[in-house]
């Protein structure tokens, strides 16, 4: 379950209007932070495909889903492999089903909403160039950019964050390297902006006979 807390719950803060192109020579560190905020703060919900590697602590994981967003701080990992796993977050929980539990739990927003996890990224929270120190830019051969920096007071806790971007600022891939050795990557496909999403589809109804119940953050 550590999966699910660390780099699964840094995307919570990003949802920008158009923004003026600059030429990728001339893109710095701070611009494409700037421009992968203004992308995701201009979005009123997002749907997208997600594959998820998680790596540590004598674990080798690879999952993957549909991920669902919706202001102010809804979203939905809806897990296609393993079949039936579940994380939803309705604005003031976060709830944590895979198949075969007995129990779920339930976690307070308030504990789920820090920089370890790439869910503050998709809903416009916080700005990026803000949150990162050391930021550094790479330019990619396929006309993509990779920006690193290490997370604000996670400093003891986070080797390295880095995602990859457009120059428009639309995420592709995401990476979470902490200093115990445990790396939780994510890889975006197939986003599409302004999906309809309602609020019924951030209510998390328990499976029969599972049980609900007050928990912390799944390490």
């Amino acid at each position: 379950m550590r999966g699910w807390s660390r780099a699964a719950l840094l995307l919570i803060a990003l949802m920008p209007g158009g923004v003026a192109r600059a030429q990728p020579s001339s893109l710095t560190p701070q611009a494409l932070a700037e421009r992968i905020g203004q992308h995701y703060n201009s979005l009123h919900s997002l749907e997208v495909q997600f594959t998820q590697t998680y790596e540590g602590m004598g674990m080798n994981r690879k999952e993957a889903g549909v991920l669902l967003l919706k202001k102010p701080g809804k979203m939905r990992w809806t897990y296609s492999k393993p079949a039936g796993k579940l994380f939803v977050l309705d604005g003031k929980y976060g709830y944590f089903y895979s198949p075969g539990d007995t129990e779920v739990q339930r976690v307070p927003v308030k504990k789920l909403d820090d920089m370890r996890s790439p869910l503050r990224l998709l809903l416009g929270h916080t700005k990026l160039e803000q949150e990162l120190t050391g930021l550094q830019i790479s330019p990619q051969s396929d006309g993509t950019f990779v920006l690193t920096g290490i997370p604000k007071g996670l400093e003891k806790r986070v080797a390295s964050f880095s995602l990859t971007a457009t120059a428009d600022g639309v995420i592709r891939t995401m990476k979470v390297e902490e200093t115990d050795g445990i790396t939780n990557a994510f890889v975006f496909a197939d986003e599409k902006a302004n999906a309809a999403a309602s609020d019924a589809d951030f209510v998390f109804n328990a499976p029969a006979g599972v049980k609900v119940v007050e928990g912390m953050p799944p390490v």
